[in-house]
């Protein structure tokens, strides 16, 4: 499980509007810290994280967009690798629907995603919805979640979210929920934006509590832009639905 949180950290939730054109690659790159707490049954324990990511959204065909995301997260004792590809199209103006897959290494396991994810754009908002399944075979981990993400722009420098999911294992009698909250300001006449976060996951006795700050690099547009351009869709499955919304 604690190499799933570093995943998290990795990977960092109301009138119609139309969505901002994109011509072009539309992403960003960055640099995240994450420390987390740890409790079960009366012990706990603390982790902390490094980590560096990026996603780009690219113009695929008529209104299809592709969106290649990455990251890797580093610990005292784990490293994770971790990818997601999307493929979605806009409806209309305001609603981009489609899909995804995923991959992580993490702590020598892989651990696959697929799943499917909605966007709905309003003039000061992005509401996000997934579904998703992973599993590890290695592992026997078969795992389904859903989860929602509220963003709003306070201003067009200030973006202020917060998300829920929830997770169940097959076969098991295990589920999970989290959530948590986030902001993004963008730094004056520059391309650059501080993060911070926070997350709590209960799963079955297990209680998470991740506080993140970060330093993020747009290009091709600001936050909203990135948004409308499909470079803020989710991360993948559980792994990014664990805090990561």
């Amino acid at each position: 499980m604690k190499s799933l949180l570093l995943v998290t950290a990795s990977i960092a939730a109301f009138a119609a509007a139309p969505a901002l054109a994109q011509d072009g690659p539309v992403g960003s790159f960055g640099v995240t810290y994450s420390d987390s707490e740890l409790e079960l049954g009366g012990l706990s324990a603390d982790s902390d994280a490094w980590a560096v990511d990026g996603v780009v959204a690219m113009p695929a065909f008529g209104e299809w967009t592709v969106t290649l995301a990455g990251a890797v997260a580093d610990s005292d004792d784990d490293t994770v690798i971790a990818g997601t590809a999307h493929l979605t199209t806009l409806v209309g103006s305001d609603l981009r629907i489609g899909g995804f897959v995923g991959a992580a290494d993490v702590a020598d396991e892989t651990a696959l995603t697929a799943g499917f994810e909605a966007q709905k754009y309003l003039a000061n908002a992005t509401l996000t919805g997934v579904v998703a399944y992973t599993t590890a075979d290695d592992v026997d981990l078969d795992v389904w979640s859903v989860g929602g993400d509220a963003a709003f722009y306070v201003t067009d420098a200030l973006r202020l979210n917060a998300g829920v999911s929830w997770m169940t294992i097959d076969d098991a009698d295990v589920d999970g929920f989290t959530y948590g909250v986030g902001a993004e300001y963008q730094i004056a006449r520059t391309p650059f934006s501080a993060t911070a976060g926070y997350s709590h996951s209960d799963i079955e006795g297990l209680d998470v509590d991740t506080w993140t700050v970060g330093l993020r690099y747009s290009f091709g547009g600001g936050l909203q832009a990135r948004d409308r351009a499909g470079a803020a869709l989710p991360g993948s499955g559980v792994m990014g639905l664990l805090g990561a919304l």
